[in-house]
């Protein structure tokens, strides 16, 4: 393989951009070329071609695409890719449906492929040194999840609702930073934007080593928030992904003196502690990771294996929405 990968992007939207920029500022690789049939070519960067289609960015000979094109395309890009025998990182979710994200990590795994999904919150520095401290057990027996993701609606995303687009990054993360698997999800979502897609969801899990998950998902809100909430034997972590800060809660362990409530049994607030932790980029963290994976290299992407039972996940909670019921998870799911 080259000293220097000749990377493509299928795709020019808002998120595309993003990957353009890392890509092309990346050390070891080049961007060589764009693909998008209705792109502006000045948003292309210096250097890089812009073409209408996947079969055209083949022809200029690539080692791996970055696939950021609508969801509902996810799939015969991806299959075209794995057919040419390139490898992918592909933006999540990893497809419009689980039997379509099945059939991409089979493509690519027939064929020997690199290839991984975009779940960006698996890099992000709050949520990587939560998972580092709760495998160190600094927080105990992991007892809940908390999620909270919402903002205004994206006017950008037509094709999936908020479930896909916005509750995957949750699934992913909880399953991440807890090892533990989906087993039973109970959902309601609403639709009160005029789409066929649902823009809110509320959704309350059962994980399989008893751990509770809880996600609030919405577009419907006037102001951005994405935290994590981790409440264990000895206190809760608390991420905020937009800030990537990190702040432990200790349960107390002072005796009180106060009366009114010397004879509460449960837990007291102790000490506060934010972390100082050293705040890279973490779409440009994704992008080497992946980089490492294609060289060869030792490297902690998430495989389309997992993406596919992330997607699953999603499709577990909209049927439990759509049904009112409970569901139970066959076999496990997005850990």
């Amino acid at each position: 393989m080259a000293d220097v990968l000749r990377a493509g992007l299928i795709g020019m939207g808002a998120m595309g951009r993003n990957h353009a920029r890392v890509v092309h500022a990346m050390e070891g690789v080049e961007l060589v070329a764009v693909a998008d049939p209705v792109a502006d070519a000045g948003t292309v960067p210096t250097g890089a071609s812009l073409v209408e289609n996947v079969e055209q960015l083949l022809e200029l000979g690539i080692d791996y695409a970055v696939v950021a094109c609508p969801t509902a395309f996810h799939e015969p890009v991806g299959l075209a890719l794995a057919e040419a025998g390139v490898s992918a990182l592909i933006e999540k979710p990893l497809a419009h449906t689980a039997e379509a994200a099945a059939r991409l990590a089979e493509a690519f795994e027939s064929r020997g492929l690199v290839a991984a999904v975009g779940h960006i919150e698996r890099y992000n520095p709050a949520i990587v040194s939560m998972r580092d401290r709760l495998e160190a057990g600094e927080l105990g027996e992991v007892l809940q999840v908390v999620t909270r993701r919402q903002g205004p609606f994206p006017g950008r995303i037509a094709d999936v609702g908020v479930v896909k687009d916005l509750a995957t990054h949750d699934i992913d993360l909880t399953g991440f930073v807890t090892g533990q698997a989906y087993r039973t999800i109970s959902a309601q979502t609403v639709s009160r934007s005029g789409r066929e897609h649902e823009d809110m969801l509320a959704a309350v899990a059962h994980l399989d080593r008893g751990a509770i998950a809880n996600h609030s998902v919405n577009w419907l809100s006037p102001f951005k928030e994405r935290t994590t909430v981790v409440t264990g034997d000895k206190g809760c972590f608390v991420a905020d992904t937009l800030t990537a800060d990190l702040t432990f809660y200790a349960n107390g362990v002072v005796d009180t003196e106060w009366e009114a409530i010397s004879n509460f049994r449960g837990v007291s607030e102790g000490d506060m502690i934010r972390y100082a932790i050293r705040k890279r980029e973490p779409l440009l963290v994704e992008h080497e990771t992946f980089r490492d994976a294609v060289l060869g290299k030792e490297s902690n992407i998430v495989d389309l294996r997992q993406g596919a039972a992330i997607v699953e996940v999603s499709e577990m909670m909209l049927r439990s929405a759509a049904t009112g019921q409970t569901v139970v998870l066959d076999r496990a799911g997005a850990r």
